[in-house]
């Protein structure tokens, strides 16, 4: 179960780590494209605006117009060159920039590398140049861009971080909610057959030791009435267990048909009036006509038999068990009511458990390994119903709740 819990966990770790890492990146790439692209745009739009000047008495005359252009909030340094690669003009958008002598080096670093277009790494690299047809050199400051870059990065880590943590509690919440279910059930099968392996355990060995008994006393008949009598209840038990694992087999819904309910639930009490006679006992039904279910029938009279034979074996002598069939709104309400000893009330919860027990040593004589109510609630389940059990003033109640379609 560790090693599901583990496996279970990593890969929703993985999956939504990735998720976010996805998010993160994509977020990232589009924003450094789109400065990217504003990069391009701006030293475009100064190229135009350079392929129309003329210098007046130190003043750049743009369209006639003796002004400066409006740029980004960026530094942006305009270098002239004649064929020779001499420099002939600087012009500088900026109040706080670089001076001549460090624009001409930069402007003679890039011209020696013999490019015509550099914008290089906007996370890292300052300036973005551009050589023009024209032989103006145009070299931009990109600081601005690199600390929001930087900024926009720095804050995407700490959002991972943040959401990392996030993702490590709940993917501790989701893979207890995933794995509860199956460890339940591997608990369950686990006390299964401890419990399966105890009862089994009782009978062999006293089948073992009647027939050791029985090789020093041959004649003694009563060793061989010890192993049948064993040999019964080993019978027993394990035919209880094959229709427990039938009963937790039957969500198949190809045996399911309509029904008339009203009339299996009263074929079937018929077939306990012998036995509920011999008991001195007596039976009272309350069926309401035709009412009409979707079910697996046989599943239904095994359902009721339980219930009849487990009201017959905890009632008072001369006592009477009521049978009820109604329906009421959208459900189908079917109760078997007896009167004996209650329930206790911390046992109810329980006694549709498998091997559950109120009563270890009477129930243990009378060959009953507490599988029926189990084998009951199996059944109801199946066929998406409700099963619980009350007792009030002498009285226990099994109430069956069946939805109406």
């Amino acid at each position: 179960m560790k090693k599901l819990k583990n496996k279970t966990f990593t890969i929703l770790l993985i999956i939504l780590t990735i998720f976010i890492l996805s998010l993160l990146i994509i977020f990232n790439v589009e924003l450094y494209q789109r400065e990217l692209n504003d990069v391009k745009d701006n030293l475009r739009e100064i190229e135009n605006i350079h392929n129309n000047y003329y210098i007046v008495n130190d003043n750049v005359i743009i369209g006639g117009n003796n002004m400066k252009p409006i740029f980004i909030n960026a530094n942006v340094y305009v270098i002239s060159f004649d064929k020779l690669n001499n420099i002939t003009n600087i012009i500088s958008y900026t109040d706080n920039g670089l001076n001549n002598a460090e624009i001409i080096q930069l402007a003679l670093n890039f011209i020696s590398t013999n490019k015509k277009y550099d914008i290089g790494n906007l996370y890292t690299d300052r300036y973005a140049y551009y050589l023009t047809n024209r032989n103006n050199l145009i070299i931009m400051d990109n600081t601005l861009i690199n600390n929001k870059l930087g900024d926009y990065f720095r804050m995407s880590l700490l959002i991972f971080i943040l959401l990392e943590i996030i993702i490590i509690y709940i993917s501790s919440r989701i893979t207890k909610w995933l794995t509860k279910p199956v460890i339940e059930s591997f608990s369950k099968q686990k006390q299964f057959i401890v419990d399966a392996s105890h009862e089994l355990k009782t009978p062999l060995a006293i089948m073992t030791a009647s027939a050791e008994s029985l090789e020093l006393e041959p004649k003694e008949k009563k060793w061989l009435n010890n192993i049948k009598s064993e040999a019964e209840r080993m019978n027993k038990l394990v035919t209880d267990l094959l229709d427990l694992a039938k009963s937790e087999n039957i969500d198949n819904k190809r045996n399911y048909s309509i029904n008339n309910l009203s009339k299996i639930i009263e074929k079937t009490t018929l077939t306990f009036e012998s036995l509920i006679y011999e008991n001195k006992l007596t039976m009272e039904n309350n069926i309401e006509d035709n009412i009409m279910f979707n079910c697996n029938s046989d599943k239904i009279r095994e359902l009721l038999g339980i219930l009849l034979d487990n009201a017959i074996k905890h009632s008072l002598e001369e006592s009477k068990i009521t049978v009820n069939l109604y329906s009421e709104k959208n459900n189908i309400i079917l109760e078997v009511k007896n009167r004996g000893e209650s329930i206790p009330k911390e046992d109810q919860g329980k006694i549709f458990d498998r091997f559950y027990r109120v009563d270890e040593s009477r129930n243990r004589n009378d060959n009953r390994y507490g599988l029926g109510l189990a084998i009951a609630k199996n059944i109801v389940t199946s066929h998406n119903g409700k099963i619980s059990v009350s007792c009030k003033n002498g009285y226990t109640t099994f109430k069956v709740i069946f939805k109406q379609v």
